[in-house]
């Protein structure tokens, strides 16, 4: 039986994030905990400093937070100290920047496609100008109307799906490199802090003594681009079912833009692709599912 969680618990460590544990997310905690559990026995046993790494991924503003923050309280007030490590301290660039970038990979891809398929007139090039400056040029009504935007959507989304989750966004190696040095039984660890500012980027040093598991609460991490994962629990979800849970965190502008669905898409394919390798998997009704109970799922999504 799960314990009683007091008012506050320790989250994870990214600088600012608004972490708002409702009852949905204890009870998808309680239904994830037997389980992981399960998963963890023979992980710890594997490892001469019996430590263990947990990853809670899923699409952006699933709960991936409030869920590892509860799980991370069981496991120590089970005797087995655990820590919550936020994978969006790992971007290259701080989160305002590389929401720019998003969008420069996103335009110039787009551009490109223009180019490639002989529809870079100036009349086009003027009208695209247009939807720039409204923010519109990911939008799908204009498009309907506006074969060459079309193609510039399709070219745009195809190198944002370069961008996104990749190398080129994100530090995996930094975070695989945290990963081993924790199994290799560190007694600290350099962790990065990184806020919306360039005058928000630090590292503290986090004791990690007590510490047998860490979790690592991240879209990405079940990507074939990290190491060291030893169990990774995917919390289910559509795009659209996320969009609610964002708009109340304290991170991006423009929740409900085309773009950021756009994103938010693509991030789920990357996610559906990734899921045969999940060892635990919570639907977004909060029930264990199998892998094929996965797949048919998505399949008529």
């Amino acid at each position: 039986m799960p314990p009683q969680l007091p008012e506050t618990i320790p989250h994870g460590d990214m600088p600012g994030d608004k972490v708002q544990i409702g009852a949905e997310h204890v009870a998808k905690a309680n239904v994830i905990y037997p389980a992981l559990a399960r998963e963890l026995l023979p992980a710890l046993e594997r490892n001469p400093s019996q430590r263990a790494v947990v990853a809670m991924c899923g699409g952006s503003g699933v709960g991936k937070s409030e869920i590892a923050s509860v799980l991370s309280y069981y496991l120590t007030q089970a005797g087995v100290g655990s820590y919550t490590l936020s994978g969006d301290n790992y971007p290259h660039r701080i989160p305002r920047d590389n929401d720019l970038e998003r969008l420069r990979v996103y335009r110039v891809g787009g551009l490109r496609g223009l180019v490639a398929n002989g529809l870079a007139s100036p009349d086009i090039t003027d009208r695209l100008g247009e939807l720039w400056r409204q923010d519109e040029d990911a939008e799908p009504d204009p498009a309907a109307e506006m074969p060459w935007l079309q193609t510039y959507q399709r070219a745009g989304r195809r190198a944002l799906a370069g961008y996104l989750g990749t190398p080129n966004e994100i530090d995996f190696d930094e975070v695989s490199g945290i990963l081993a040095r924790f199994k290799q039984g560190a007694p600290s660890l350099m962790l990065k802090r990184m806020g919306r500012e360039p005058s928000e980027l630090w590292y503290d040093c986090v004791d990690m003594t007590h510490t047998h598991v860490l979790i690592i609460e991240w879209t990405h991490g079940n990507s074939d681009c990290i190491e060291g994962v030893d169990v990774p629990i995917l919390l289910n979800s559509t795009p659209q079912e996320t969009l609610a849970h964002r708009r109340t965190r304290n991170r991006d502008g423009k929740t409900d833009s085309a773009f950021t669905t756009m994103v938010l898409e693509i991030e789920q394919q990357k996610l559906v692709a990734q899921a045969h390798k999940a060892r635990v998997i919570l639907s977004k009704a909060g029930e264990l599912m199998t892998y094929d109970e996965y797949r048919l799922l998505m399949a008529r999504a």
